[in-house]
């Protein structure tokens, strides 16, 4: 068998099928590489063997001993079940106990007279010392030399701990490991040989031996640090050939003209651009002069002005002769872009019609619920080149959608989209088109080499003159009901003074799957009143209209409407002639309502740390300072309330970010979660590891500018290889 293939075998090969099985559907896992990469994400030190006369309080340990008897009891009326052990071992008894689904498996296996050895932490209940759910092995050894060797074993080891699941616990995966590791020598190394040895790494074989079976804590940090590097370094070699091909393509330079669109737009402006979108501009002018097209991304804070900096360059393409598109990640967001440009632009958004400006051009939507004349005349205006800019959703990415001369391509949220509809946005220009990225969620910096590292980066962190600050509290419905009436009073005051304001829910309701899910959970909810479903927005509005928000305009923004009745409230709501908006996320980006001041989110816990913010960002957009209250159930000790206190806490979205990449999984904040790619960083944590990625750039980048083919490292052009089959490459085009 050669090098790569034993890595490529499949596991029912080695591990029979219904084992393999469980593997591939629940963890993702179907080649014996993929399992080698399945590293324990814990190692539980097992105490050598102790008697149980001397066992020591709040220590781990590991003992033998026999089953003296075992019983289950009930409690909380039926509905909860303990079952307690007694030990032998002739020194001293001792107790076990496990609750709830627990109970199951070792009621049927430790009987009395069944000898086995236990490991946890011991602690005292009731004056009794006992172990609460240990880990355990059975000890049916009838030769007693082999007994006496498991003991060894298990006791005298750094047992590792996998990520499992309920079909396939981690003792099960370790002896699924212990059947592949063997294949471990047949590793292919990444790392040019030069690298390896001038940095003193582990051989590759090495590390995945000491990862699985560690012999001592070394073994563990010696591995780690390798396999650390290995996916810092196989990334960022894949961006760095991708920064590199994108150097060698050519663009159309697109360099404004004096006196045109953009121009004339600036002498329009009621305010002056802060330094930081001044600065930001001049570096996305300076791409647009080049010969190669521009790859940046523009981030920053909610409300900085990235919109602003997006239309400037749009309008300085179009001076150039070309057209510029806007790429939305839902209808809302795209009509309120439409609706935003066109007010800034004014009279320059109408070239060609009536009362129009002479230097203006056509501004144009493209939707997929337009209806057949208008879409006609949009995708009209888009060939013949009367329109200059045209935003909107995925529709634009369509085969009949031909442009003139596509010159910028500017995305919005961009890491809700995978790369086949960028790519097929960017392949309508004559030649490859300038692309600008944009996100409103602040990124720490080691997240933005990892996931956007193809892309320069501008970043935006100062507020336009004439933002308000945006005051933020905890509302504590459960434990202070008189809270959540003092809330509601606040907006009603809102509204009195002549503002407006949101009320965000993370559920829609009214809904025949949803009532089904509802009514399960409505049950459990009666058992245990943490488990009840999340609040609904019909059903809140409903309670607000005729409630506490009674005589108020209240009306409702969700996904599930149509595109014209949810262009109808936005464009109400603007107006100023609803007073209440109780919406779901649909609300979350780009909409801009200075005239609301006030946000009122329940069930808060249930909402990320980033999507809070994002959030909170739609208020406090004028001159009046903006109120967010954040209104939650959670008890005042749970992470939950501990995340909303953060947010409350602070408006810096980049120390938010970095709260929300620590409490979160990885693969959420990579974007995993949008495209269903399973994450390639396993060992590699962007938020604690960013010497090793910054280092890992470093080197990326000088081996690929000597050897941008690779062809003197075919080891890494392999493991390249693997990483970006099954669609990973999506994964590298978050930028």
């Amino acid at each position: 068998m050669d090098r790569v293939s034993s890595f490529d075998e499949p596991l029912k090969k080695l591990l029979g099928g219904a084992t393999a099985k469980v593997m591939a559907e629940h963890l993702d896992l179907h080649t014996v590489g993929d399992l080698l990469h399945h590293y324990p994400r814990r190692y539980e030190e097992r105490g050598k063997l102790t008697a149980l006369a001397d066992l020591p309080l709040d220590e781990h340990v590991t003992v033998v001993a026999q089953v003296a008897d075992a019983r289950i009891l009930m409690f909380n009326n039926g509905r909860g079940k303990r079952l307690e052990v007694t030990l032998t071992d002739g020194s001293g008894r001792l107790q076990l106990v496990f609750f709830g689904h627990g109970v199951h498996k070792p009621h049927k296996e430790l009987l009395p007279g069944r000898q086995a050895m236990f490991a946890g932490k011991v602690s005292v209940f009731n004056r009794k010392m006992q172990l609460a759910h240990p880990t355990y092995q059975l000890l049916d050894a009838s030769d007693a030399d082999e007994a006496t060797e498991a003991v060894d074993a298990f006791a005298g080891r750094l047992l590792p701990i996998y990520p499992a699941c309920k079909q396939l616990d981690s003792w099960r995966i370790a002896k699924a490991v212990d059947a592949v590791l063997p294949s471990a020598q047949d590793a292919v190394d990444p790392l040019p040989a030069a690298l390896r040895e001038g940095r003193g790494f582990t051989p590759l074989p090495e590390a995945l031996l000491k990862v699985h079976r560690p012999q001592t804590k070394a073994d563990i940090e010696d591995a780690k640090a390798r396999l650390k590097w290995d996916e810092a370094f196989v990334l960022q070699v894949a961006l760095a050939r991708r920064r590199y091909a994108d150097t060698q393509l050519p663009a159309a330079a697109r360099r404004p003209v004096a006196d045109g669109l953009l121009d004339a737009f600036d002498a329009k402006l009621p305010f002056t651009l802060t330094e930081g979108q001044e600065k930001v501009s001049k570096e996305i002018f300076d791409d647009l002069a080049t010969e190669h097209p521009m790859h940046r991304l523009l981030q920053g804070e909610v409300g900085s002005g990235k919109t602003m900096v997006a239309l400037r360059a749009m309008l300085a393409v179009v001076d150039a002769g070309g057209q510029a598109a806007m790429l939305a990640p839902t209808e809302v967001l795209a009509q309120q872009h439409h609706r935003s440009i066109t007010e800034m632009m004014g009279e320059l958004a109408e070239g060609g019609m009536l009362g129009g400006s002479d230097q203006g051009t056509k501004v144009v939507l493209l939707t997929g619920s337009m209806g057949t004349a208008a879409r006609r005349q949009a995708l009209l205006d888009l060939v013949t080149g009367e329109a200059g800019i045209v935003i909107g959703t995925h529709a634009l990415i369509e085969d009949k959608v031909q442009f003139h001369d596509l010159g910028l391509v500017v995305v919005d949220e961009q890491h809700r989209f995978g790369v086949e509809q960028r790519d097929a946005l960017r392949s309508k220009g004559k030649q490859p088109p300038h692309l600008l990225v944009m996100t409103a969620t602040p990124i720490p910096r080691t997240v933005a080499m990892t996931v956007f590292g193809d892309l320069e980066t501008s970043v935006l962190d100062q507020l336009p003159a004439g933002r308000s600050p945006i005051a933020s509290h905890v509302v504590p419905a459960k434990d202070k009901p008189h809270f959540l009436a003092r809330a509601w009073g606040r907006v009603r005051e809102e509204v009195e003074n002549g503002h407006q304001a949101y009320v965000v829910c993370p559920r829609i309701g009214d809904d025949a799957e949803e009532e089904k899910k509802g009514k399960a959970k409505k049950k459990a909810a009666e058992e245990d009143p943490d488990k009840r479903p999340p609040l609904a927005v019909l059903e809140i509005a409903d309670e607000l209209r005729k409630g506490a928000l009674a005589g108020l305009t209240v009306e409702v923004l969700h996904g599930r409407m149509h595109p014209d009745e949810k262009d109808d409230v936005m464009r109400r709501f603007a107006a100023g002639d609803v007073d209440v908006l109780v919406a779901t996320t649909v609300i979350e980006v780009g909409v801009n309502v200075p005239n609301a001041t006030a946000m009122v989110i329940m069930d808060a816990d249930r909402f990320g740390v980033s999507q809070l913010h994002q959030l909170r960002g739609r208020v406090g957009r004028g001159s009046a300072p903006g109120l967010c209250l954040l209104v939650s159930e959670a008890h005042e000790a749970s992470p939950a309330r501990a995340r909303l206190s953060a947010v409350a806490a602070t408006l810096d979205g980049f120390e938010l970010s970095r709260i929300d990449l620590e409490q979160r999984r990885e693969g959420d904040v990579l974007g995993q979660a949008q495209s269903g790619v399973r994450s390639s960083l396993r060992m590699l944590t962007v938020i604690d590891d960013e010497e090793v990625i910054a280092a890992a750039r470093e080197e990326a980048v000088a081996i690929v500018a000597a050897d941008p083919e690779l062809e003197h490292l075919p080891e890494l052009r392999t493991v390249l290889a693997a990483l970006l089959d099954k669609d990973r490459e999506e994964y590298l085009d978050k930028g």
